[in-house]
């Protein structure tokens, strides 16, 4: 009964421990960029690792159909990127944690199978 206890300890533990990991990894993704690329270079989107849209650049000789067909594509470039951005902070983040089923949660998260 005690080493259930003990073992949910060390749960709640862990668990504060990486809502304070969780807030500092969060800041840590708003500071860092990814730039999502369509049409050759044409239309630019750039986006912090928490998938925030900072920017979007479009280069003027485009029609709005053009504009209308790779805006999304550079946007869904950058999230992309920024997702993978954030896949790797968290499992960096969770790899000292022995937290039983944590790496398929996170593989399910990261869209992995």
């Amino acid at each position: 009964m005690f080493k259930g206890i003990a073992n949910l300890a060390s749960m709640m533990k862990q668990a504060q421990e990486m809502g304070g990991r969780l807030q500092s990894l969060t800041e840590s993704l708003k500071s860092q960029r990814v730039t999502g690329v369509a049409g050759g270079g044409l239309v630019e989107v750039e986006m912090n690792g928490a998938g925030e849209m900072l920017r979007l650049q479009i280069d003027p000789s485009l029609d709005r159909e053009m504009i209308e067909d790779l805006v999304p594509a550079a946007v869904n470039s950058a999230q992309a990127k920024a997702k993978e951005m954030h896949a790797q902070a968290m499992q960096e983040m969770t790899s000292d944690m022995d937290l039983p089923g944590l790496d398929e949660a996170l593989a399910k998260f990261n869209g992995g199978q």
